[in-house]
């Protein structure tokens, strides 16, 4: 049976197939190119304005993140900017926001390494067909070991009762002959299955594969999270299939940055924090300036850069939010809530959505916005729709001076 790390990398890579494939550019398709540029600019515009679907699973809300980003950076060109937002913990902090996102990350990034490496898509088929295969040879050389262990079984007893019989000497060592002669082939298709299963349990990858191409580069706020995702992403403790492809890399925030950068075609800031974030623009500007120039899109997923504890309110916090936060376009947004959730996939609206069990799916769509709306704001509309409130008609200074503080809480 597939690892857990295995299944999310299959459904990925069903689902990018599904939605994109790579192809050269030649005159014969170029024409079916630019009618696909042209449906895509057609699909973006229809987007505009809708609200936001909530998604089925934390694989398919990865997934839809995957192919938000993808969607974005084909519509903005490279090298770009983004971020992604995705916080189920519904004000719950047992865990940290890196720790509870972690598997939504990996399959974010899965996705996404399937989606803008086509070369990926070729490397991971060849995989799936190695454990196909392997699936049906292991069920055919279980089906051969279950009969000669019960042959052998059969053996046993009968052995048994020919000593108990003292039945002719000779026919009792025939008996062992042929008894020996079915254990050493039950041993032998035992190292097959074993064998076959190790091919299962890696996913199909050569365990001597070396990779040469493209990379996709997760930054981690510290050097601790980033050499764990080094062992548990990579290398998973239970000995399964690697979580992500073998084209990412991990890195940290922190300390003096000696990796090479010319073949990262990917960048993912992984909850970077307020006190990180001089180290970020460091590296987001070495990597989208170095000369190889091979950098497609940089991802910030769950970015916590601004923080009124380190860059505080002044012109610092501000500077930084304009130079840096501002201008990053929102993928892909989802924060569920006591009473529901807040999504957005690019290009459609920030989506407000309630608990309703009476509706289909659980939930009922009460208010969509085209920017993202603070936490009282979300509050507000709640209330709104269930009645609890008037909505405002004008907004005078008072509000306005609401909305500043709030905005400043924001940071």
């Amino acid at each position: 049976m597939l690892s857990l790390g295995s299944s999310r990398c299959l459904v990925a890579l069903l689902f990018v197939t599904s939605c994109w494939s790579f192809q050269p550019v030649t005159p014969a398709n170029r024409r079916s190119l630019d009618r696909s540029t042209l449906l895509f600019q057609s699909s973006v515009e229809a987007a505009l304005g809708q609200p936001t679907e909530l998604p089925d699973s934390l694989e398919d809300g990865a997934q839809i993140a995957a192919k938000a980003c993808a969607d974005l950076i084909e519509a903005q060109g490279a090298p770009g900017r983004c971020r992604v937002d995705f916080d189920t913990s519904a004000g719950d902090e047992t865990f940290t926001l890196l720790k509870q996102s972690t598997e939504f990350m990996q399959c974010m990034v899965t996705s996404l390494c399937y989606l803008q490496m086509p070369e990926l898509q070729l490397q991971k088929q060849d995989e799936m067909m190695k454990v196909v295969t392997a699936k049906a040879e292991l069920a055919q050389l279980e089906e051969q070991y279950d009969e000669i262990a019960a042959q052998v079984q059969a053996m046993v007893v009968a052995g048994t009762a020919n000593d108990n019989d003292n039945d002719d000497n000779d026919d009792n060592d025939d008996n062992n002959d042929t008894l020996e002669t079915k254990k050493e082939e039950l041993s032998q298709l035992q190292q097959k299955v074993d064998a076959l299963n190790q091919v299962i349990a890696r996913g199909g990858r050569d365990p001597d594969f070396v990779y040469n191409g493209p990379i996709a580069r997760i930054y981690f706020p510290d050097e601790g999270n980033a050499a764990l995702a080094r062992r548990d992403w990579l290398n998973p403790p239970n000995g399964g299939a690697p979580v992500v492809p073998p084209c990412v890399q991990f890195s940290s925030c922190g300390g003096v940055q000696t990796h090479d950068v010319s073949k990262d075609q990917l960048v993912f800031f992984f909850c970077p924090k307020a006190s990180e974030s001089e180290s970020v623009e460091t590296i987001l500007e070495l990597s989208e300036t170095n000369d190889a120039n091979n950098l497609q899109l940089t991802v910030f997923v769950n970015p916590l850069l601004v923080d009124m504890g380190v860059t505080g309110f002044g012109m610092a916090g501000r500077l930084l939010r304009e130079r840096l936060i501002d201008p990053l376009t929102n993928a892909y947004y989802l924060r569920t809530l006591q009473w529901g959730a807040l999504t957005r996939v690019w290009p459609r609206e920030f989506s407000v959505w309630q608990e309703d069990e009476n509706e289909e799916g659980g939930y009922r769509l009460i208010r969509t916005c085209p920017t993202l709306p603070s936490n009282p704001e979300v509050e507000d509309i709640y209330d709104i729709a269930n009645g609890n409130m008037q909505e405002k008609k004008s907004s005078g200074m008072l509000d306005s001076l609401g909305d500043f503080v709030n905005g400043m809480m924001r940071l």
